[in-house]
């Protein structure tokens, strides 16, 4: 049984843009806090980066094979639904 954790073969690495203290990236913060472990844990090859800078919207970047990057804005995603939106977008992205 696969872990909601395990990315594709395609993904190259994973990037999570966010804001040390604004409030729009709280509930990534707490995300991260709690998944990056898990997340490294299943993928010890993919990099999966963490770019803090102030005033940053957050958003996660994905790059796959040949180069291919896609962003999600996470603006106005709770906690609670970060996991599945995370989870959708690197699956389903090309």
């Amino acid at each position: 049984m696969a872990s909601k954790y395990a990315f594709p073969k395609p993904l190259k690495e994973l990037r999570f843009h966010l804001c040390q203290t604004g409030a729009s990236s709280t509930s990534l913060r707490s995300f991260l806090q709690r998944a990056y472990p898990v997340m490294k844990k299943h993928n010890p090859y993919t990099p999966i980066l963490i770019r803090e800078a102030q005033g940053v919207s957050p958003q996660v970047i994905a790059r796959f094979e040949y180069g291919k990057e896609v962003k999600l804005p996470l603006d106005g995603v709770t906690d609670k639904d970060l996991e599945t939106t995370i989870e959708k977008f690197v699956m389903t992205a090309p």
